[in-house]
């Protein structure tokens, strides 16, 4: 006995403490009127089904310790009671209806979207979510962080456990106002994704040619985290969501902002950046939307992801309308970055592309070629 508790210490020593630092006992509250309902009937229901399990492992437990043979207790010689049969049937079926009268009623309720004064619509794409603000007319896109993109390199020799939210963060979070009636849309582009915000209390489908819909009032301004529930590739793990809930007159500055950026980029036709001003530009765009796929190092991943050092489409001259074509409008597993990405920054990716990792074309790509780009498809 004594080897053996040395043995499972040895390997309970090869686990970090911070490994369990996330264990939780229970479901969370979360922040919405749903989310607190569902977690009262979970709660109903686990004290439901504790006290059935504590009376019939109880009943069970004294008739075998006090029916017992070396006792002489004699088994008694019935083949069935229809009384205790109606009273075993009864109970489970009152039981089973009681719990699910709230139930129903929660599930319905959860389906009513009447009311809602924003809906936002989630589009999931391979490996990014593109959130449309159909009320103000606005569109952002939410992509894996930089630093998670670094750290999930692989041999980045970086400790995934020294930084925080990894895989859990994004460039631009979701923005929704608090105390307000939210319609949130979901659907995808490409294959089949799920979005699911656990402190929302629910999750949805998003899935090519069809809109599913539910609603959330987000009672405490704050950040929630979330991630796509279903296994869509590759980057499954590499789209999480978060939520930034403020109040409404943040939220109202907020969408006035992020419109007049898109106005600004709407303007970069005729901007003309030096090499260096593109090489540094074009490297911040590559570190955001391309590393994941195509590495540091420009090597791709043998087999899946094509490399980009020495490839014909990087440094080829007859190729590089080709590039700029590929970057916008993608390419099989190579998802479309047009909608995304300015043509300035189009500009500077294929810039840094042509250039890095020992291509050195000295190609210099402005924005207005890619303006031009986007009507010779």
């Amino acid at each position: 006995m004594k080897t053996f508790f040395i043995k499972f210490l040895s390997i309970l020593a090869l686990f970090p403490l911070t490994a369990f630092a996330e264990w939780g006992l229970n479901m969370r509250e979360g922040v919405t009127q749903i989310s607190q309902r569902v977690y009262d009937l979970h709660m109903l229901t686990l004290w439901v089904v504790t006290v059935i399990g504590i009376v019939v492992f109880g009943i069970m437990f004294w008739s075998i310790f006090h029916h017992r043979k070396s006792k002489g207790v004699k088994p008694a010689k019935f083949s069935h009671s229809t009384t205790v049969e109606v009273i075993w049937t009864a109970i489970p079926l009152a039981i089973i209806i009681a719990l699910a009268v709230p139930a129903t009623k929660l599930l319905i309720d959860m389906e009513d979207t009447s009311g809602s004064q924003i809906t936002v619509k989630a589009t999931g794409y391979q490996w990014k979510w593109k959130y449309d603000y159909i009320d103000d007319d606005l569109t952002i896109f939410s992509v894996l962080d930089t630093k998670s993109t670094e750290v999930s390199q692989l041999n980045s020799g970086l400790n995934p456990m020294e930084n925080e939210n990894y895989l859990l963060d994004v460039d631009e979070p979701i923005v929704l106002p608090t105390n307000t009636k939210i319609r949130i849309l979901t659907t995808a582009q490409d294959v089949i994704h799920a979005w699911w915000v656990p402190d929302l209390g629910w999750k949805r489908d998003a899935i090519p040619g069809f809109i599913n819909d539910n609603w959330a009032v987000i009672d405490k301004p704050g950040t929630y985290r979330g991630q796509c529930a279903e296994i869509c590739g590759k980057g499954h793990g590499y789209m999480p969501i978060v939520v930034k809930a403020v109040p409404m007159d943040e939220y109202r500055i907020w969408v006035a902002e992020k419109k007049q950026e898109a106005e600004a980029k709407k303007n970069t036709a005729d901007m003309v950046l030096t090499m260096e001003e593109l090489m540094t530009k074009g490297e911040a765009v590559y570190k955001a939307q391309c590393l994941a796929c195509h590495q540091a190092n420009g090597e791709g991943v043998p087999g899946v992801f094509p490399a980009l050092a020495g490839s014909a489409v990087a440094i080829e001259p007859d190729q590089r309308l080709g590039h700029i074509h590929r970057i916008i409008y993608g390419k099989n597993l190579m998802p479309a970055f047009g909608e995304q990405l300015s043509d300035v920054d189009i500009a500077a990716v294929t810039t840094y592309e042509r250039n890095a990792w020992g291509n050195d074309t000295g190609d210099i790509v402005q924005a207005k070629e890619v303006s031009e780009a986007r009507n010779k498809k």
